[in-house]
This record gives structure tokens, C-alpha cells and sequence, in this order.
């Protein structure tokens, strides 16, 4: 069955006195024009276009994802009326337009194609919709910062349906479906829109409002352990306003939203000034059998946990370089380590100080990302602070060399965010906790006086050295500017925690990735610099064929590794463009990179006390 709106027709001209007291703001119309086909319609409303034709635009990026996506590919059949006669549409960029000069009211009408299952665009089926307004709804060029409304419609096709977004109401149903408000265009795409069969969890942190809406509700209903979402979720929020707010604990904000699409495999965020979006695997979710908290649903802690902490760092606490956004093209910033990396360092310490997992699962997640990060042979050809502002080009574009010329600014900018949380800590009387509330409160508060300014590229030795006394040049030269990564291993002794380093995986220790494909053939995906796999030869879309005249099985690479000695010699055979290629090679293995923290079994008087200040354990 295809789920469709009336048919499209000729638009009569807005009546006199139907506009927004605000006439020269935007006012939208969004409704689904084919589920099917994955189409919402848009129509635009602008009661005083400019007189020498008006321009309108759509965001190349959206705020938190750092990669331009040319959204405005997925426009079609953009129309315009002026006096309820049409007028000329010319497109004068990749995402921008110009509507001939016309005196009167103009109307605008063109659909969006919605097929994106991630957090960043727009998604649209017979089974739920969701939207950020940047994939969305077209900005009329100088009157960006004007107020905007914008009236969403309740699909005739499911009448089950409700509406979930933190934009002001103005005027809607039980549902959620009708008029909203924004002050300007930057606050309407900051309120993604999430419909559907939609689960409801609410609870209340520092005096706000909070909710969770789940997707898929009615197939989850009797899966989901909602009451243990309500708790949880409680306690890592009132954790993380008690650290920015230890006296008040008051959030910066009247409600915060979660909206979760449950996929089958799905994983990530992105983040707003009230709200996150959010996907998981169905798996991620908690049983109503479940009795300790198994992997999958710590993990989906730790997520809305890094989301809920960009309320504060990246949404009002922000790098100069995003005040204010160029939506148009790339904002470059070498502080990205500050605002993803202290994030991803503070997500997991967070759940761990709302009492949802032990100081060991926390280690475990923090040896985790430590040898990640060891694996990544970019981490000695780009430092934290390049890898922050090659974001835009590197990051989000990885191919298959990307882990031997690039290091994640999340992974790295947590390590990084660790190492000056524990020295502040072992030389100082202050934490990063610390540093982090002087950031929100020069930066951050509503009434922060540099709050327009945003953080300066080279502000962070100077907050460190004003709150801590010490010196931290140094320290970034070496580890922020630099490629040498931070002492850790020192400094986690000093809080009685034992690392260790143990044999890596086969594969790993040989420096190569695979996929198996049909029939059991291995698929060269991924080469590390300086291994064995390199050494011999191999390249990303290689096929395997033989080791020591065996089919190259992985079962097969896993037993030669495991029964090799020094000196030994394999013999592989590959194909490369149907041509077949051969090598020998000395076999040898990585650095192993697997490491493990535990807690010491006999920690000094003085490692118990630093360990329980961080991480609450028994002093």
C-alpha cells in the first residue's frame, strides 16, 4: 500500500491576515507527500519577499557532524507562487536559489527525498519519520534571524502516530502535531523532529523536564525495561548538572528530549541544545529480565551520556570558530579534542559516578580506547589538534589508509582530556571537573560575558594555568601540537591502577583487516603501516588465495600465527586485477597494543585516596 497526502495542486494566494505577526518571518508547512517514496512536502510561506528577487538556501553541514553533505541534492520539484501566480526559479548555487522579483506574498512548494537512517538528515517510511530542519527547510536569505513557524501534519495513514521534538509549541494537538516556533533560523535546525509509533519515558532532573521516545514502540513495548531507562537515565543527568552546577543543580534548560531509533545494528548521536537523536541496536535496550547490565546497554548508556554532555560542551560552551556557524561551508577548528575528545572522556565517568557500572567496567572502557589508540599507526603522523581541523577532509572520509595517516580526535582527545584530569589531580588541588565549570562559566552560562566570543584557539593552557597554577606549555607542544602521546601509564600508577600490555589478535598483530566473503575467500580491507602484512606486500581489495600452499582461510592466518617462530618464512599468494601475485616474507608481529587496567591489589595510603576521589571507589 503507498501511503500518500491529497494530490499536489495549484496553491491558492495566502489570505490577508493569515500570517505571522512577524510577516516577514519564514512560516513552513511540512507533511508527508509519499511515505512510500520517502518524500515529505515543504511549503514555505514569505509575506514580503525582497523586491529584487529573494534567495533562498539550504545548510551544506549540520552542527556536530563535521563534514559537508550537500543536503539540498535531495530537494525536488521546487515551485514558487507570488499573488497565486507562478514565478521563475533559478539556481544560482549548489544549494541556493532565486525566485524572480514579484510584489506580493510568496509561496514556495517543493518536496525532500528522506532516506537517510542516521541522526544527521532526514528519514521517512510507512513506519515512522524523522527530520533535522537543515535537510529540510529552505532559509530565506536576510531573514535568518526574523522568528519562524512552522506547522507539521499529522499523516491521514496513522492516526497512531505522535509528534516528539523540543520546539515551542504554538499551537498543536494531543499528538504533538501542529504549529511551532522558532526565535531564528540556528534555532529551528537545533530541534530535529522525531514521529511515529513512539514509546514515552519521562523523568525529571535539576528541575527540567526530561523525556525518552522510542521508535517502533508497539514492537518494543513488552521488550523494553522502561522504568530501569527512567532511573538510569535520572541519575546520569542529575550527575552531570551536579558538575556543572554543584550548587544550583539546575539544568540549563526547561526540557531535554531523547529521541532513539532502534535499528538492527545501529549506533551513534548527535547532539542539541535541548535534545539529542539518537540510534542503537534493538539489542542495546533493556530487557525487563535483565538483572546486571550487560555490555550492549553500557554502551548505549555511555551514548546518551556523551550527547547529554554536549548540552553543555559544544552547544553553549563553543569553540570561536562556531560563533556563529557558517552553514555554508566548512568551520574548521583545531579544538575538536576539547569539545568531542573531554565529551567521549567524561560520558563513561559520568555513568560510572551515577553508580551504573563499576570502577573496573569503567577501566575496561578506558583500556579499551588506550589501545585503540596504540593501533593507529596516524597517531605519529598527525597530532590531536591537526586531526581536529582535518575533520572536515580526514575523519569523516576514512578509506582504507585512513588509520595509517589520521587519529581520532574523540579517542586520543579523551586520552589527552585523561592525562590533565590526573595530573591536576596528583599536583594541583583542583580536577578537570574544575576547568570544565570555569568553561561553562565564562563561556557557557546565559550570563557568561564572552559567551558570543567562544573559546580562542590557544585558550586552553592559559584557563589550565589560571584554575591549576601549573604550567602546561609543555605539555601541549608535546601531546595537543605534538605526536607523543601522554604518560599515562605513570600517572594511572599514582591512582593505584596496574596497565599491562597482552598479544594482540592474530590479524592485528600481523597488521591486516579482512572480510570474508562467499565461498570463505578473504577480502583485503585495511593494511598497517609497518607490519608483516605490509611487508609482504598486500594492499586494501587484494583477494587471498594460499599460505604455505593452504587456502587462505582465517582459520588458516590464525593457526600459522599461533604455531610461528622466529625465522619463519611464509609463502602467500594473492590476486590484485585478476592478477595473481606472490611473496615470501619473515614472519613477525606488532607491537602488541591490547591493553588492560585493573585496580592494584595493595595500593599506598596515598594511591586509595587519589583513586576514590576520581574514581569513587572505597578509600
Amino acid at each position: 500500500m503507498t501511503q500518500k497526502s491529497r494530490p499536489l495542486q495549484r496553491p491558492k494566494a495566502p489570505r490577508p491576515g493569515t500570517q505571522h505577526p512577524e510577516s516577514s518571518g519564514p512560516s513552513y508547512r511540512v507533511s508527508i507527500a509519499d511515505a512510500s517514496a520517502h518524500q515529505f512536502q515543504v511549503e514555505l510561506d514569505l509575506a514580503d519577499p525582497a523586491a529584487t528577487g529573494q534567495e533562498f538556501w539550504l545548510p551544506v553541514w549540520i552542527p556536530g557532524s563535521y563534514l559537508v553533505r550537500e543536503f539540498a541534492r535531495h530537494v525536488l520539484r521546487l515551485q514558487a507562487w507570488c499573488g497565486g501566480k507562478t514565478v521563475d526559479i533559478e539556481k544560482i548555487a549548489k544549494n541556493r536559489w532565486r525566485v524572480a522579483p514579484c510584489d506580493g506574498p510568496l509561496l514556495l512548494r517543493y518536496t525532500v527525498y528522506a532516506f537517510d537512517l542516521s541522526v544527521r538528515t532526514a528519514y521517512l517510511d510507512s513506519q515512522r519519520g524523522f527530520f533535522n530542519a537543515s535537510s529540510l527547510l529552505l532559509a530565506a536569505a536576510g531573514r535568518e534571524a526574523l522568528p519562524h513557524t512552522v506547522t507539521i501534519s499529522a499523516p491521514d495513514f496513522a492516526p497512531h502516530w505522535t509528534l516528539a521534538t523540543t520546539l515551542p509549541a504554538v499551537q498543536c494537538d494531543a499528538r504533538g502535531f501542529g504549529s511551532r516556533r522558532a526565535a531564528h533560523y540556528d534555532d529551528l535546525i537545533d530541534h530535529p523532529v522525531e514521529m511515529g509509533d513512539l514509546m514515552q519515558i519521562p523523568f525529571n532532573a535539576g528541575g527540567a523536564a526530561h523525556h525518552m521516545v522510542i521508535a517502533h514502540a508497539t514492537a518494543l513495548r513488552d521488550t523494553v525495561d522502561a522504568k530501569r531507562l527512567a532511573r538510569d537515565l535520572k541519575r546520569i543527568c542529575a550527575a552531570q548538572i551536579a558538575l556543572f552546577e554543584p550548587s544550583r543543580k539546575r539544568a540549563p534548560f526547561d526540557q531535554y528530549l531523547f529521541m532513539v531509533a532502534p535499528t538492527a545494528d545501529g549506533y551513534g548521536g548527535l547532539e542539541h541544545r535541548d535534545s539529542t537523536a539518537l540510534m542503537c541496536s534493538r539489542r542495546s535496550l533493556p530487557h525487563p529480565r535483565m538483572q546486571a547490565a550487560d555490555g550492549d546497554y553500557r554502551d548505549f548508556l555511555g551514548l546518551c551520556s556523551h550527547e547529554y554532555f554536549h548540552a553543555w560542551n559544544v552547544k553553549r560552551i563553543k569553540p570561536h570558530a562556531f560563533t556563529p556557524y557558517d552553514l555554508e561551508r566548512e568551520n574548521p577548528t583545531t579544538l575538536l579534542w576539547l569539545f568531542e575528545g573531554f565529551t567521549a572522556y567524561y560520558d563513561d565517568l559520568m555513568v560510572l559516578r551515577a553508580g551504573l557500572i563499576s570502577p573496573q567496567q569503567y577501566l575496561d572502557g578506558l583500556a579499551r580506547t588506550l589501545g585503540a589508540v596504540q593501533r593507529t599507526p596516524g597517531r605519529s603522523v598527525q597530532s590531536v589538534a591537526e586531526a581536529s581541523f582535518d575533520a572536515w577532509t580526514k575523519y569523516y572520509r576514512p578509506d582504507e589508509n585512513t588509520a595509517n595517516a589520521t587519529v581520532s580526535y574523540y579517542q586520543l582527545g579523551a586520552m589527552v582530556a585523561l592525562a590533565i584530569d590526573l595530573r591536576l589531580r596528583r599536583e594541583s588541588d583542583v580536577t578537570l571537573d574544575d576547568v570544565m565549570r570555569l568553561l561553562w562559566t565564562r563561556y557557557g552560562r546565559a550570563d557568561a560575558p564572552l559567551r558570543a566570543e567562544g573559546v580562542a584557539e590557544d585558550a586552553l593552557p592559559g584557563l589550565l594555568k589560571e584554575v591549576s597554577g601549573l604550567d602546561w606549555r609543555a605539555f601541549f607542544r608535546r601531546h595537543v601540537h605534538g605526536t607523543e602521546l601522554p604518560p599515562l601509564k605513570a600517572r594511572l600508577a599514582d591512582f593505584g591502577v596496574q596497565g599491562s600490555v597482552q598479544e594482540d589478535a592474530p590479524l592485528d598483530a600481523l597488521g591486516l583487516a579482512v572480510q570474508e566473503q562467499a565461498g570463505g575467500w578473504l577480502s583485503v580491507q585495511r593494511v598497517r603501516n609497518g607490519g608483516w602484512a605490509e611487508r609482504a606486500g598486500l594492499a586494501a581489495g587484494d583477494l587471498l588465495l594460499t599460505l604455505d600452499g593452504e587456502r587462505a582461510r582465517k582459520s588458516v592466518l590464525e593457526r600459522h600465527h599461533a604455531l610461528a617462530a622466529k625465522g619463519d618464512i611464509w609463502r602467500l599468494s594473492w590476486l590484485r586485477q585478476d592478477l595473481e601475485q606472490q611473496s615470501q616474507t619473515p614472519w613477525f608481529v606488532m607491537p602488541a597494543s591490547r591493553v588492560q587496567l585493573r585496580l592494584a591489589d595493595r595500593p599506598q595510603r596515598s594511591q586509595r585516596q587519589r583513586q576514590s576521589a576520581w574514581l569513587g571507589t572505597a578509600p
